[in-house]
Parts: structure tokens; sequence; C-alpha cells
């Protein structure tokens, strides 16, 4: 079983289970690219990479009183640097924030001339919101840029990848919102990519059967917690700080460039999520990309046998590569 299905199985048990759609939703997808899934060309074991683990980038007081150490892993190419960053943020419906998730991809991009981190960071389970999971991911920027030579970095160049729940955080982060959390000197991210990631909460399960509608909005749920605060129950106890919450209604043309996934078979996240982000993007004067992967699902939790490996092919990374390379400045083979 991969990290992502375990995932889910372990949030249900916690009391926040992931619902998953019966039938899929339109894929929306008449600004963008459509390519097949297609399972064939399975990433290889990619070699010339240094792992560093558990690094801890950033100590939290919980709201109990406990330490709560925030760490990162690293994969570092073992050829010489300085080379670019990019700074993996995995998802787990909001609830959870497993840091070990998609090595295989990110291993074979790093192996192709990046500093790979995977970083952990607050969730529900804290009682944190997305803000504080922003600052986070602000902080374990900074630490990295920080420790530039200790790790063959160059802080000048920076990119964030994130899938589902960190699609959406990335895309926070990508379109500008808070620079304060940033410093002076403001964001250093200059590339974007997000998979499959909410921009619009109200409309997260747009398209979606009824009963999954109603299982991801009743009270208590984790997405109203996350964007309002502990003491939420439903979305529309804050409307405003929903709508605050949404990348989309942030997007301007400051913002990164994006490269964006969706499956259009995708029954945990609706494709009109992805959709709605690269229109708002487009219309603000920003660069972004929206490849729709027709068959494909919500990236590892596989509800079909097999359909994780859509998402771990050589095409997929290359996709993801070339973006990288093209907007952090990398030759080919080289940092």
């Amino acid at each position: 079983m991969n990290i992502p299905t375990l995932m889910t199985r372990l949030a249900a048990l916690q009391g926040h289970p992931i619902p998953i759609s019966t039938q899929a939703a339109p894929p929306d997808g008449e600004a963008s690219e459509t390519i097949d899934a297609d399972s064939s060309q399975q990433l290889p074991q990619a070699k010339g990479v240094r792992l560093v683990r558990n690094v801890e980038y950033a100590r939290r007081t919980t709201r109990e009183g406990k330490s709560l150490r925030l760490r990162l892993d690293l994969m570092i190419p073992q050829q010489p640097g300085p080379h670019p960053l990019v700074v993996f943020v995995p998802g787990g419906g909001f609830i959870m924030a497993p840091k070990a998730g998609g090595a295989r991809m990110r291993r074979y991009v790093a192996a192709s001339g990046f500093v790979v981190a995977s970083i952990e960071y607050r969730t529900v389970r804290h009682g944190a919101t997305y803000q504080d999971a922003l600052d986070d991911l602000a902080d374990a920027v900074r630490y990295l840029r920080e420790h530039a030579n200790q790790y063959a970095i160059d802080p000048r160049r920076v990119g964030l990848w994130g899938e589902s729940a960190g699609g959406y955080l990335v895309a926070m982060a990508g379109v500008g919102g808070d620079e304060s959390r940033w410093g002076e000197e403001g964001s250093p991210i200059r590339a974007v990519v997000d998979k499959f990631g909410a921009s619009d909460l109200f409309r997260i399960n747009e398209g979606f059967d009824e009963e999954t509608v109603a299982k991801t909005l009743v009270p208590g749920n984790a997405l109203a917690k996350f964007s309002i605060g502990p003491a939420a129950s439903v979305l529309d106890d804050d409307p405003d700080a929903v709508h605050a919450a949404d990348p989309a209604r942030l997007a301007g043309p400051a913002s990164a460039s994006f490269l964006i996934f969706h499956g259009t078979d995708d029954r945990i996240v609706s494709p009109v999520q992805t959709s709605i982000l690269h229109d708002a993007l487009l219309r603000a004067g920003a660069r972004s990309r929206r490849v729709l992967v027709r068959g494909a699902g919500h990236g590892d939790i596989a509800v079909k046998s097999g359909e994780e490996k859509y998402w771990t092919t050589v095409p997929m990374a290359t996709l993801t590569i070339d973006f990288l390379r093209a907007e952090l400045a990398v030759s080919d083979g080289s940092a």
C-alpha cells in the first residue's frame, strides 16, 4: 500500500474520512492541454542523489503547550552545485503531512539537477489553519536559503511543488497573498507545480455526487477548520474568511509561473478547482499552463487498481522538470 492510500485510511480512523465521489466531475478543459493517462515508462530508480533526512527547520508550540518539531528531508544531486531549490509540499486532506510521499518522483527530479526538500507542516490535527501551514512553508524556504552553502543550494532560484492539500498550499504561496511572511525582500518563489490542488473552497466538490458533497461539508469538517479556525464547524461559519483562503482570488500579475496538473477522473478534488485557478492566473497576466490527464485520478490515491501509476512515469516527470528548468533557468542536465 502506498503512503497516500495509507494516509486516507489513517485519516478516517482519526474521524476525518476523505470522501470519494462515485462519479467524475466535468474537467472544464477549454483553456488547457489534455494528454492521455499512460502507466507505461515507469520511473527508474534514479542514481546520483544524496539523502539528508529529518532536518529540523522550525519548532512550534501546540495549543496544548507541547513542543512540535517540524522536519524536512533533502535529496541533493551529487554533481557540484549550487542547484536550484524545489520544496515539495505533500498532501493529506489538511489532516496529515507525510514528508515521505512521492519519493520516487522526488529522487528523479533531484537527479535532474535540483535540491528537492520535502517538508512537514501543521494541519488541523495541530489546531492549525492554512495561515499556520503557509508560515511553516515560508520558514522551511527561509531555513534552506540560510543554509544554502551546506546543502548546495542556489538561494536565488526557488520553486514549489505540491500535491492535493500541498498543491493548494503552494498555490497560495505562489499567487502572493500575505507577503509579510517572506520578509522585506518579498517572496523568492519563481515557479509553482500545483498537482490537483483546491483553489475555490466552496466549490471543491463541484460536479461530484450529492452524497460526497454532503460528507465533505459535515459539521466539524477539516476544510472549515483549516480555512477558518479550530472552532469552525462548516464553511458558512465565516464565508469571508473562506474566500480569503482561495488562491484564485489572490492571483495577480506578480504571481509566480504555474504548471498545473489534474486528472479528469479525480474523485476527491474536482478538476473544476484547477480550471478556476488557471483562468484567474491568465486573466491577471500571470503565466500558467494547465495539463489535464485523461482518465487519471487523484495522484497516488488509487480509487481504481493501478491508476496511481499514471503519475509516476518518465513523461510526467519530464513535463515537471522541463518547466522547472525553464523557470529557474537551469540548462539540461546541470545546475
